[in-house]
């Protein structure tokens, strides 16, 4: 029974803190304003996190918008922080990743307005769709973002294969406070 109760408060505590993360993907269509509505859930995640606006920059690695509030902005403190400041590898992820950035607007509908020269980068027209990443989400245009999983998912196949058999014969983990 203290095994089952166990698990339960793990459980318990994963939705806890599920409810301070970016989690799912959401299509959502641009209004004839222009306008397009943060998911409902990451709209709390926002304002549990206290940032006014939404900070937004170029993803590095895709063609995707980085979004977030002050949890986005501390991991880039720290990836800014492994530099010494004023040197290139400082200036170069600096521009990077504040030099393009944006802090946006959110109306109290939680509507946004993307920048024309940020629809025209991502290739969005009519509709865009936000991928949660935990700290933060990212927006991709649709048929971009559905490429980009499928890849993914196929490399998180092979990696699970690699991993696989780097592990072949141990014993899995147990969840912390578990006893056989």
């Amino acid at each position: 029974m203290r095994c089952a109760a166990q698990c339960l408060l793990w459980r318990l505590r994963c939705l806890v803190n599920a409810l301070d993360r970016f989690v799912s993907n959401f299509t959502n269509r641009l209004d004839s304003k222009g306008r397009i509505s943060i998911p409902a859930s990451f709209r709390t995640v926002l304002a549990k996190d206290g940032f006014e606006g939404l900070y937004v920059h170029r993803a590095l690695d895709a063609q995707a918008l980085d979004c977030g509030g002050h949890a986005l902005m501390r991991e880039i403190d720290g990836v800014l922080g492994r530099f010494a400041t004023y040197t290139d590898d400082h200036d170069v992820y600096s521009t990077a990743l504040l030099g393009t950035s944006e802090i946006l607007k959110v109306d109290p509908e939680g509507r946004i307005i993307l920048s024309d020269a940020a629809k025209t980068w991502l290739g969005i027209e009519a509709e865009a769709t936000f991928v949660g990443q935990g700290y933060k989400f990212q927006i991709w245009e649709p048929k971009r973002f559905e490429a980009y999983l499928d890849e993914a998912r196929n490399r998180v196949r092979d990696l699970r294969k690699q991993i696989g058999a780097s592990h072949a014969g141990t014993v899995p983990p147990q969840p912390r406070g578990v006893q056989e």
